[in-house]
């Protein structure tokens, strides 16, 4: 059969394999300031998919997701029994000894146009527009907060899901409008449960969750979660031991990378430059050691 190409984004790779499924590749592409990165992050996609996998078997009480299979082996199998893709690529051609342990087999889902974005710190643009008008997303926050404090509970601010550009910030109350009532406010506890969970079991590893982002769906007139989840590109983690408020803590993630952009002297709008080995080393190390902190098993 064939695998059509449906999106290559700045991370991952999106195949249509038949009616039924999708083909997700996470890659060790970096993004930065909306910029791909010339350079790779070694088995950055691996750790992605990983993370992702783990959390998806840990949240199965909360909510459905869409995996199907992550083993090369039986996604193989079952993109082999699916319907041809006009205009794809063909099953075999692809490299499955690459795409072994950064590939996940997915329900393909209707999108629910909305990024879930639950804070449970004040920071990144949240601090920024806090600062502006006292709150985010149109909740109120009480005065006199700090840089990287923790919030008196979490907040869900979500986002405008856009495929060009920038995503917007937008209240709940237009989320609703959007796509109902009860959909949004489904989804806006779901996002609850799932941070607060996760967020007790990586406090338990000496990990602060400060933030996440969540993508749902609908498969069959229930909703599920889709894309990745809980990993270090679509989350803030902090290490516990080194937190304290008043200023941004060292996250487990690119921001290691960004910041070397940030002083490399690089204006952001040519071709961005190749980042040095140092630094690939300590983002890999990054992701590496909250893979390693959260799952409590060795990267192998």
């Amino acid at each position: 059969m064939n695998l059509k190409l449906i999106h290559k984004g700045k991370v991952r790779d999106l195949y249509g394999a038949g009616d039924k499924y999708l083909l997700l590749v996470s890659t060790d592409r970096l993004s930065a300031f909306d910029f791909i990165l010339p350079t790779g992050i070694p088995r950055k996609g691996e750790i992605l998919t990983r993370l992702s996998l783990f959390w998806f078997d840990k949240t199965r009480h909360i909510i459905k997701n869409h995996l199907v299979a992550s083993d090369i082996e039986e996604i193989r199998e079952i993109v082999r029994s699916q319907k041809s893709e006009v205009g794809g690529q063909k099953a075999e051609e692809l490299d499955w000894s690459y795409l072994k342990g950064r590939a996940m087999l997915a329900h393909r889902a209707k999108r629910v146009d909305f990024e879930c974005i639950v804070r449970g710190y004040i920071t990144g643009s949240g601090w920024k527009e806090y600062l502006k008008t006292g709150g985010i997303c149109g909740i109120k926050l009480p005065a006199g907060l700090q840089e990287a404090q923790k919030l008196p509970e979490p907040i869900f601010t979500p986002t405008s899901k856009a495929d060009q550009g920038h995503d917007e910030n937008v209240t709940f109350e237009e989320m609703a409008a959007a796509i109902g009532q009860e959909k949004a406010g489904y989804i806006k506890a779901k996002s609850l449960e799932l941070y607060n969970f996760a967020e007790a079991h990586a406090a338990a590893r000496g990990i602060i969750l400060a933030d996440t982002k969540f993508e749902f769906g609908e498969l069959g007139g229930e909703i599920i979660l889709i894309d990745e989840a809980l990993t270090p590109d679509s989350s803030r983690f902090w290490d516990k031991a080194a937190y304290k408020t008043g200023s941004s803590p060292g996250s487990y993630d690119k921001q290691f990378a960004r910041d070397w952009l940030e002083n490399s002297g690089w204006d952001k709008s040519s071709a961005p430059p190749p980042l040095p080995p140092e630094v690939v080393k300590g983002t890999v190390e990054r992701y590496i050691e909250a893979f390693e902190k959260i799952t409590g098993k060795p990267l192998n």
